[in-house]
This record gives C-alpha cells, structure tokens and sequence, in this order.
C-alpha cells in the first residue's frame, strides 16, 4: 500500500474536496490518501505535520494552496502540488497589523468565511500572522535539490491577480518543466483531478521504491 499525505489549503479540513474525491477515485488501487485537520498557526501546524509523517511514513506528500508551504517544509518525500499559494505567507504577514484591531480582524474573517465541518479554524491574530514571514523563508530554504517537485496550476484562478499564486516564483524556483496549466480554477475540478493529478500520482508513485 502506498501512502499519500494531502496538506490541505487554508481553511481546508478532513471534509476538504480534492483528497476526498482522490479518496474515493484511488479507492482498491492499492494508494491511501489522508488528509488531517492541522492548525493554523503555521508552528502548531508544522508540529502536526512533522508528527504524521513520522506516524505515516508517507510515499508522496501533496500541498493544496497555503498547504504547499507546510508541505515544501517536509524533506525526504517527492511532492506534488495543487494551486500553490508561495506568495500567501508574506500576504499574511502583511495582514498581521490590521488583525490588531477588531476592524481588520472582522474584515479577514469576512473574507475569508470557513465551511462547517472538521475545517481549519482561522485565527486572524497578530500573534498568528505575524509568523508567516519566516514560516515562508523556513518553506524556500527546506527545498531539496534533486528532489521531486511538480505543480498544477489553474489558468482561471483569482489568486494569481493577487499575487498569492505566482507561478513566475515557481518557475525561478523548479524550473520550466517542473508544472502544467489547466483551464479551470483555484480549487482543481473533478475532470482535471482525474485526467492530470491522478496519473501523476500514479506516475509518481510507480517510481517510487
């Protein structure tokens, strides 16, 4: 059996989309996807992460949106990526000052309202936001060369007006041939996890000892 961790985006959960329709597609081909609910905090969260890979002993890790800079922090692992936000964390540093008073923290809640179900709580705190910037740097520097890293990134997502997705970053980083367009948005559609994730995952995987 061939384990897959999935580090699900902000605000994401155990209820998140993407690997729980991977769940349910991969189900009987010998792969496990699993997908935890981990903190916010990007400390607290990386605690969690690092403890399920030493409990797991995964074969790949996915990072989805913010989730790709805990998953970029983990080294050892071949890593695929969904819609990865490298420019999220220096946004949410930026948004550590307004989150002082209760009008900036209203607005980002606002913003960025969270789904019911085992979802990530967001805590728009000074304390929290502030620990982006270096929890980013931390993510860069924690690159390995030689190492597997490919991405997926929709050419319709909102996030690359922002500058949250910047996939001229990826590209300085991995490389030209290191990621691959589809025509759909932020959250990768079913019809692309099935024609473009899924067998690289499989490709992915089948490489892997």
């Amino acid at each position: 059996m061939k384990t897959i961790l999935y580090v699900h985006g902000m605000g994401g959960g155990r209820d998140s989309r993407i690997p729980n329709y991977l769940q349910e597609q991969l189900q009987g081909s010998g792969i496990s996807v699993v997908v935890r609910t981990y903190d916010f905090d990007p400390d607290l969260g990386r605690a969690q992460i690092v403890s399920w890979v030493r409990e797991l002993h995964p074969d790949l890790i996915i990072g989805e949106s913010l989730g790709a800079i805990q998953a970029l922090r983990i080294q050892g692992l071949p890593h695929l990526f969904v819609s990865p936000s490298l420019g999220a964390p220096q946004n949410l540093y930026r948004a550590a000052w307004p989150a002082l008073f209760a009008l900036g923290r209203w607005y980002l809640h606002r913003k960025f309202p969270v789904k019911e179900g085992d979802r990530q709580a967001l805590k728009f705190s000074w304390r929290v936001l502030r620990k982006y910037k270096a929890h980013g740097d931390a993510a860069f520097a924690a690159i390995e060369p030689g190492q597997y890293y490919y991405a997926f990134f929709g050419k319709n997502d909102h996030y690359r007006r922002s500058g949250v997705v910047k996939l001229s970053l990826w590209r300085e980083l991995f490389g030209e041939h290191s990621f691959e367009e589809y025509d759909g948005s932020h959250f990768m559609e079913p019809e692309y996890i099935d024609s473009l994730l899924i067998p690289k995952i499989q490709q992915v995987l089948a490489l892997e000892k």
